[in-house]
């Protein structure tokens, strides 16, 4: 497939200086977006091919989900589509009055991935879990929770069965009657004045570093490598 290259511009005003790529594809720019003033092309690029590895087949069945309940953003929610993509959950469902990709904020910021991550609308979270535990899985909760561990003390063996990671609403967490059903509540150690981080950043760091210890500890054949994993 042939790709838009990439043009860089930068403004002719000196007071300004702005430099800056144009992405759009069919759009000749003539102006800065900052200053108004008269842009020049500077650089023309081809899109970068970047180097991916695959987790062998072994590795991509050890299942990993996410439950994400009563988040109110759809920005989040994509973010978290996004990074379930590129970890390789299995699926995420939505719970309460978390948008669905339908929604135009999930859209942005998912960028088709809720088009490749298979996703559940539920209107009960706390049933859903319970449904989940009945059938086999481990619920580990992200929440910054009394009886929370640190994430990077799990560095021991990750349970073999399916595990579901449960963020919660942006402002209230988790749902406390679903934090009782969790089997693990785990949370991000902070160092800043903040509490806790954003929650689609918060389950992007959790479910990677789950997923990690999850394959490692499966003493699979495929380690998550330095380099772009693609699952």
């Amino acid at each position: 497939m042939n790709q838009r290259r990439i043009v860089f511009y930068q403004c002719g005003n000196d007071a300004c200086g702005l430099r800056f790529p144009e992405l759009r594809d069919g759009l000749e720019r003539e102006c800065c977006p900052m200053c108004k003033q008269r842009i020049y092309p500077t650089q023309v690029i081809d899109p970068p091919e970047r180097e991916t590895i695959r987790l062998n087949q072994a590795a991509t069945t050890l299942q990993l989900e996410g439950l994400l309940d009563n988040i109110r953003s759809g920005l989040n929610v994509g973010g978290i589509f996004r990074s379930a993509d590129g970890i390789g959950l299995r699926k995420l469902y939505l719970g309460g009055i978390t948008p669905t990709p339908e929604n135009i904020g999930v859209k942005k910021t998912a960028l088709r991935a809720e088009k490749s991550v298979a996703w559940e609308w539920v209107n009960n979270g706390v049933e859903k879990v319970k449904e989940l535990k009945k059938v086999g899985y481990c619920v580990w909760g992200l929440e910054t929770a009394d009886n929370a561990v640190s994430l990077y003390s799990i560095d021991t063996e990750i349970p073999s069965q399916p595990l579901v990671l449960v963020a919660g609403n942006e402002v209230c967490g988790i749902d406390p009657q679903m934090i009782a059903l969790c089997d693990l509540v785990v949370s991000i150690p902070m160092v800043g004045r903040k509490q806790s981080l954003n929650v689609a950043i918060a389950f992007g760091i959790a479910a990677s570093y789950i997923r990690y210890r999850q394959i490692s500890s499966q003493e699979s054949e495929s380690k998550l490598p330095n380099r772009k994993l693609i699952p």
